[in-house]
């Protein structure tokens, strides 16, 4: 499976051009997913040197991506083949609808293979259960 990753506001704080402070378990659960054969894309609006920045934060900590703005390593953009979209399952982006959530849920739906709707179900069951009372 492969996942495409947002850098600014998704694996470090926002701060462009500058790179933010690290958001806690972000690089800790990409590692994870990488052991367990996941192929993780950069997927980022930074190009040349803040690119290279990007890069270079996160392989310092020991993560390295598949891909770096292309579906796959070497891609030709001078094909007549070539799309600018990413060919990935998924994405992992501060700008999602609703936000990033938290980098344990995010490992969570993603290795157990579930929707967000599932997680969400589940945790109204859950809450039901305990008998929580709802105020809307």
């Amino acid at each position: 499976m492969k996942i495409a990753v947002d850098f600014d506001g998704t694996i470090v704080k926002y701060a462009y051009p500058k790179i933010g402070k690290e958001i806690p378990f972000a690089i800790e659960t990409l590692k994870l997913l990488q052991r367990e054969h996941y192929q993780l894309i950069l997927w980022t609006v930074r190009e040349g040197v803040l690119l290279n920045e990007a890069v270079a934060y996160c392989e310092q900590r020991g993560l390295y991506f598949y891909a770096i703005n292309f579906s796959f390593p070497k891609e030709d953009v001078t094909s007549c083949s070539f799309s600018r979209k990413i060919k990935v399952d998924l994405f992992i982006d501060d700008t999602n609808l609703g936000g990033l959530l938290d980098w344990g849920l995010i490992y969570k739906i993603i290795h157990n293979k579930l929707s967000l709707e599932d997680m969400l179900a589940d945790n109204y069951h859950k809450m039901k259960r305990k008998r929580f009372k709802w105020f809307w």
